[in-house]
């Protein structure tokens, strides 16, 4: 399950921040999802609720944003936001809007990162 190597990636980056940070909680954290990612995003929001069970992350607010995905056509040389057909939810068709070409270079869009992460630290007093 591809979800289950995500969501353990998405985990070990907000502990190991958290730790760097001698974080005493995770409040939310904040996941850019690209368009092109291949995965299912409602069974890695359940992935992740699992996994944060009993650790400092159970109780974050967990949002998630979506990356379009961008392109080059290597046929008209369009820059920007490509069409995508959804007809296949894990393997759409990348298409020029300029020029409906497939014949295109993905620029942005295929990552997942952790964009935000926000902490509780104990008091210095």
């Amino acid at each position: 399950m591809h979800e289950l190597s995500m969501a353990q990636g998405i985990i070990n980056a907000v502990l190991d921040t958290a730790n760097e940070n001698n974080a005493t909680e995770v409040n939310e954290v904040t996941v850019e999802v690209g368009r092109l990612a291949m995965i299912n995003p409602e069974q890695l929001q359940f992935i992740l609720g699992v996994l944060i069970e009993n650790t400092i992350i159970e109780d974050a607010e967990i949002n998630f944003e979506e990356i379009p995905a961008e392109i080059k056509c290597l046929d008209c040389e369009f820059d920007g936001e490509a069409v995508l057909d959804d007809s296949d939810h894990y393997a759409p068709l990348v298409k020029c809007p300029n020029c409906d070409s497939l014949s295109v270079d993905i620029i942005n869009g295929k990552d997942i990162v952790v964009k935000n992460i926000v902490i509780e630290k104990p008091d210095d007093v």
